[in-house]
């Protein structure tokens, strides 16, 4: 008879492991070959660190208290750790920090629904070097560390956070109906985002129209001069940061797609400018993700701007047998080698 296991957890067995530890490996030797050194810090956090970073973060965590009556929470991701590391211990280090882990996150979610409550993550965050010059650094790691991986048809999409709050502030809309638009729109529910909005009264005809249609345009930077006649002055504002971002990635001439998409908006709280998601047609969840988190260092503080990415292991592992992707060595085994 078979012991169960909690929902969302799962066995990993040899193959698989294998399998797993040469993704490992490709990702950490591309982030070490850019500069990038290897951290780890607690799986565990204090609950208040993790509240003080991102509320999100923190309603998704798995809470409990220590024999002292401290509230402890399981790390939800690699972020905000680092951001808490490099405060406490790099606080009299000169910047740029650049920094890369490998470690497993949890979060409470719904099994049923066929999302992980323990996974891994690989990524890099790059502290201490601003705007476009920064967010460019890290989506041109992001390529290489794609294509370490075998994962040359993977996309790479381009946002900015502050897009869709400045288009209905601009409009006038009020805070209520800007948050609960933005929670649909983070869920990726378009739907939901329309019916929302035209069941506002707070919102304009013309408002209605700008928002929907710009939700839903991806592309390259003629999307980038089609949004120019939308909102105001807080739109445009944002707009000229991602315009600067997209422009500065263009320059490194990165040898993969970069999409560009106005309806970027990622459920993380802490992001405050350029957002970034990877897409693979293989798969159909996002395999990987990041941005620019400018604030959450301050939370901490330590005044720094910062940027990095985070790719999710066992989609990237699903990918790659989706694509056929997997290294030679990574199917043989290490006992091959010796053959």
């Amino acid at each position: 008879m078979l012991r169960p296991i909690p929902p969302g957890t799962r066995d990993v067995l040899p193959d698989e492991m294998r399998e797993l530890r040469a993704i490992q490996t490709a990702l950490l030797g591309t982030f070490e070959n850019a500069g990038f050194s290897e951290v780890r810090t607690p799986t565990l956090e204090y609950a208040d660190s993790m509240e003080l970073a991102d509320r999100r973060a923190a309603d998704s965590a798995y809470r409990f208290f220590d024999d002292r009556g401290e509230m402890l929470a399981l790390r939800t991701d690699m972020t905000i750790p680092i951001a808490r590391l490099v405060a406490d211990r790099f606080r009299d280090v000169d910047p740029p920090h650049r920094l890369s882990y490998f470690a497993n996150a949890y979060r409470a979610v719904t099994p049923q629904r066929g999302e992980l409550r323990e996974f891994g993550q690989a990524g890099v965050e790059l502290i201490g070097v601003p705007g476009a010059e920064g967010t460019a650094e890290v989506v041109a790691l992001l390529d290489k560390s794609l294509a370490s991986v075998g994962l040359s048809e993977a996309v790479i999409g381009i946002g900015h956070s502050g897009l869709w709050e400045a288009l209905l502030e601009d409009g006038g809309v009020n805070p209520e109906t800007i948050e609960t638009t933005a929670s649909l729109l983070a869920d990726h529910d378009l739907v939901g985002v329309e019916r929302s909005m035209k069941e506002s009264d707070s919102i304009a005809d013309e408002t209605v129209y700008q928002a929907t249609e710009m939700i839903q345009m991806r592309g390259g930077s003629e999307v980038l001069e089609q949004a120019r006649r939308f909102g105001g002055e807080r739109f445009s504002d944002a707009l000229g940061r991602l315009t600067a971002a997209f422009e500065e990635i263009t320059r490194r001439q990165i040898g993969r797609q970069v999409l560009i998409d106005l309806g970027m908006l990622r459920e993380i709280g802490y992001y405050t400018g350029s957002t970034i998601e990877v897409y693979d047609a293989a798969v159909g969840e996002i395999i990987g993700g990041g941005g620019r988190y400018d604030g959450l260092m301050n939370k901490f503080g330590l005044e720094l701007p910062a940027a990095g990415f985070t790719l999710y292991i066992e989609r990237i592992h699903k990918a790659q047998l989706e694509r056929g992707a997997l290294s030679s060595a990574a199917r043989r085994g290490p006992e091959a080698d010796h053959v």
